[in-house]
């Protein structure tokens, strides 16, 4: 034992002298400080290459971001809150229509509205890390890096919410490593500026969400809850938030709805996905396993909307009129705002394209709430008769070029529709019919189609100008005969639309006859006085220069008017003379209720009140006995209606445009390519006044106390009724009485007849052969009767010294039985006239008609004295007593034919002897 311990400290002691011998010292001192020297080496040049490529890469990054600009606190805050929102369109009385046009549908929401379950699915599948990072995940922007580089299969993404919330508001969606620099240098910086919720809020509404079931594509989850499952935000069930949660990562291929708002065939992706996200909702603790399992076995496809059909499928030509009609106005709001007018607009194009492309897109992107007039349930009504009604006439073929081929083809046209009704005192437009399929024609043919508006347009540019002017009154006699207004035309123009004439008329019956020729010659009385500027200031705006000077103007003959200049121009007179402006939007409020547009309504004066009361009494008649008679009776009620029928050049045009004392209702038919309406049948115009019976009385179903006002159109002050003679229209005269031809009507106060007539003069005359003749000085005074014959200056000044035909002018009417022109005279043949031959039956002689034809009468012979004269055109016979008869034949100069043959009534009475 001692010997063993003896040993090892001899060992210990050996190995210690080795230690401590100079030679080992010095050897391990050598060789430590080596390995020192080269760890020192090793550090030096880990740490010098790990700063050179820190420097590398800041300056790499640096050189990435160093033209992105630096964003202040309102710079962001604006851009990244500056969501596209989807303007509202709405019907009148705050009825929604629905969503403008728009490749995105979106509503804004407070993070406050929106469900627990929602936000934390958000969270949960989209940045689990969220309310911990400050806008950036080193550990997954590495990963993700390394991925791009080396081109890995799995691509695990490193964005977060807020770098996502910075892609989509101000940055591109490009592949680069400058964007994805430029992304976390501003999402660095919006985590500076803004707390969690406020980027959680932005997130939730600019994030897509696939499409609706109106198949529009939808953003922020407001717009999904409600496009989804038609309820709010607020409102979503756990399994409900999980499905829109899991949208955003591939909105089209999980989004449950076609492009036509029919549910997919195969919804297994998005029901996957929905499952995925309450995965990572109960892995995050957001909710217990109870939760996860009934939400992962929950029918979530029984909560999905049925399909609805968006308002450009529905209402197509109504929301095309709204949205232009929006953009119209909005353009002239934004404009005015800077200080501009609405002339600076119309004269400077580039100006007004400005405001105009403002205007589209504040419309499109801001969430605009557009309030319109349009009465839905008298819209739809409308539309309805529209679609049914079974009259419109033949479609007609039509050659037309193919726009892509150029080749011409035969296509069928059909009769087109275009109506409008409007609210008289407001403007309001409250219903119109844009035509017969708004899908094939793409036309408003109430709004935009430009037509001549025919015979409606007399009392607009003819009878309310010459009675506002002086010129004429209801009552003012006018001739509808043969004239021509053409000079070098050979022909009369123009020519009354059943080519018929009638002779002196009043403007009152002309109208309501719709005659062309007493309009036209009304016209042509005042048109040196421009009656042209009653139309603009009724809101004609496609006048021509030569609208204002042709005489065709006054039966409408023009470049075109829309239904809706047309209607709304007679409104005028139910509005007293004042013109209001038609208008379909009634206002457009922001998103905080703030209303950016609000339409005034500023009436125009155009005609005194008496001038267009005296109109509107002259279009009473035109459907109580005129060409709209026929309308009362297709009438589910009764008003005081007062309008005019209107037939194009050709009949390719029909018009009927009527007013009561609360709306005017005009109506248009034809074919978009002009062509005649006429066909076998029913006639056009029937065609056309029954379809606007039938709308009226369906609006009328819908809004009876609109449609039926209770009152009439009331008189104004400064209206009398007067006496005047009917030939003239001037105060009747001692020969217009004993004509009978005093007729009485309304006048304005400071246009009552002050003259006398002297239309008349007092004659004799004669009645040949059914015809009347002016009575010669040798025309025997038993066989001319008293009567009246037209003054000839007073012809002259009634159609000129040119027309000839003055016999033309008479009225073939009893009344007017007593009045002939002057130039009906019968020239002597200077012969006698032929004799007759006399026959007897009991105490009756008869005798057939002389064979002459100047005859004015017969004397009857008994006994060689005249005992009766029978004038022409009475029967020819005599019944007397016993005795020996003869009958002569008398001519309008005097002359006496030879006795005829001699008969006998009765025993001959023998002459006394002398």
């Amino acid at each position: 034992m001692n010997e063993k311990i003896q040993a090892w400290l001899e060992k210990t002691k050996s190995m210690f002298n080795l230690i401590t011998n100079k030679r080992t010292v010095k050897g391990v001192r050598i060789t430590y400080s080596v390995v020192w020297n080269l760890l020192l080496l090793v550090l030096t040049v880990v740490i010098l290459g790990g700063s050179f490529a820190t420097g590398v890469g800041a300056g790499y990054f640096a050189s990435l971001v160093k033209d992105e600009p630096v964003r202040s606190y309102e710079s962001m805050k604006k851009d990244i809150y500056n969501y596209t929102e989807t303007s509202e369109l709405y019907f009148a009385n705050n009825v929604k229509l629905g969503k403008m046009r728009s490749d995105l549908e979106r509503e804004e929401v407070k993070i406050d509205q929106v469900s627990d379950n929602l936000i934390n699915a958000v969270v949960a599948t989209e940045d689990e890390y969220f309310y911990q990072h400050h806008g950036v995940v080193p550990k997954a922007v590495f990963r993700a890096l390394f991925q791009e580089v080396t081109n890995s299969s799995v691509q695990s993404g490193g964005s977060t919410l807020t770098q996502q919330l910075i892609k989509n508001q101000l940055l591109t969606n490009e592949v680069s490593f400058q964007r994805k620099a430029n992304e976390i240098l501003l999402a660095l910086r919006l985590e500076k500026f803004f707390d969690k919720k406020e980027i959680l809020e932005a997130y939730l509404n600019v994030s897509t969400f696939g499409r609706n079931s109106s198949g529009r594509n939808i953003a922020g989850v407001q717009a999904a809850a409600k496009g989804i499952f038609g309820k709010k935000a607020s409102e979503l069930t756990l399994p409900e938030a999980a499905f829109i949660a899991g949208l955003p990562q591939s909105p089209f291929g999980y989004t449950p709805f076609t492009r036509d708002g029919s549910v997919k065939n195969n919804l297994e992706p998005g029901l996957t996905r929905m499952k995925t996200v309450l995965k990572r909702m109960y892995d995050g603790g957001y909710i217990n396993q109870k939760q996860y399992v009934e939400a992962s076995a929950y029918d979530i496809t029984k909560d999905f909307i049925p399909s609805a059909g968006n308002p450009l499928e529905n209402y197509p030509e109504l929301t095309f009129e709204i949205e232009k009609r929006a953009v119209e106005v909005l353009t002239t709001a934004l404009a005015q705002k800077d200080g501009h007018t609405e002339k600076e607009l119309q004269k400077d194009d580039n100006l007004f394209y400005k405001y105009q492309t403002m205007a589209n897109h504040d419309l499109h992107q801001n969430g605009y709430q557009i309030h319109t007039t349009i009465d839905k349930d008298i819209y739809d009504a409308m539309q309805k008769v529209k679609d049914g009604y079974k009259y419109y006439g033949p479609d007609k073929p039509q050659e037309k070029k193919d726009p892509e081929t150029g080749e011409k083809k035969t296509v069928m046209e059909p009769v087109e529709v275009g109506a409008e009704m409007i609210e008289n005192k407001t403007g309001k437009i409250i219903s119109f019919v844009a035509g017969r399929d708004f899908e094939k024609q793409q036309m408003n043919h109430a709004t935009n189609s430009l037509r001549p508006n025919a015979s409606t347009m007399k009392p607009l540019l003819v009878y309310g100008p010459a009675i506002e002017l002086g010129k004429a009154s209801p009552g003012t006699p006018l001739p509808n005969v043969a004239l021509n207004f053409i000079p070098g035309r050979s022909k009369p123009w123009p020519q009354n639309y059943d080519y018929r004439y009638s002779g002196l008329v009043s403007a009152r019956y002309a109208l309501a006859k719709s005659y062309n020729v007493p309009a036209v010659k009304l016209y042509s009385e005042i048109v040196n006085q421009h009656p042209a500027k009653y139309l603009e200031k009724m809101g004609f705006t496609s006048l021509s220069k030569d609208d204002h000077t042709n005489l065709s103007a006054a039966i409408g003959s023009i470049t075109g008017v829309t239904v809706e200049e047309n209607t709304n121009a007679f409104s005028t007179f139910a509005n007293g003379g004042k013109f209001i402006d038609a208008y379909m939007i009634e206002k457009i409020v922001d998103k905080d209720g703030k209303a950016i547009y609000q339409h005034q309504v500023t009436p125009v004066d155009v005609f005194k009140p008496q001038t267009a009361y005296l109109t509107l009494d002259m279009m009473r008649d035109v459907i109580k006995m005129g060409t709209a008679a026929g309308i009362n009776s297709k009438l589910n009620f009764r008003a005081d209606w007062a309008g005019k029928t209107g037939t194009g050049n050709e009949y390719v045009d029909s018009w009927f445009v009527a007013t009561n004392p609360n709306i005017t209702f005009g109506i248009w038919t034809g074919y978009d390519t002009p062509k005649s309406l006429q066909n076998g049948g029913m006639s056009y115009s029937q065609r056309t006044n029954n379809l606007w019976a039938e709308l009226i009385n369906s609006a009328y179903k819908q809004k009876p106390d609109l449609i039926d006002p209770k009152e009439s159109f009331k008189m104004p002050e400064g209206i009398v009724k007067r006496s005047y003679c009917a030939v003239s229209g001037m105060l009747p005269s001692d020969a217009c009485s004993k004509a009978g031809l005093i007729e009485s009507d309304y006048f304005n106060v400071n246009n009552v007849p002050s003259k006398i007539d002297d239309s008349l003069i007092e004659g004799k005359f004669v009645t040949i052969r059914g015809k009347r003749y002016v009575a010669m000085d040798s025309t025997p005074k038993e066989f001319a009767q008293f009567g009246l014959i037209l003054n000839p200056d007073f012809i002259t000044r009634m159609v000129g010294k040119n027309f000839k035909n003055y016999s033309q002018l008479i009225p073939n009417k009893d009344r007017w039985g007593k009045v002939l022109v002057s130039s009906a005279k019968m020239v002597d043949n200077g012969k006698n006239p032929n004799g007759v031959s006399l026959s007897v039956s009991g105490s009756t002689l008869t005798w057939a008609a002389s064979g002459d034809y100047d005859v004015v009468g017969y004397r009857v012979y008994q006994g060689g004295s005249t005992v009766a004269n029978i004038i022409n055109g009475s029967k020819l016979s005599y019944t007397g007593g016993n005795g020996t008869y003869y009958v002569t034949a008398v001519d309008i100069a005097g002359k006496e034919s030879a006795p005829s043959n001699q008969v006998t009534i009765g025993a001959a009475i023998t002459p006394p002897t002398q």
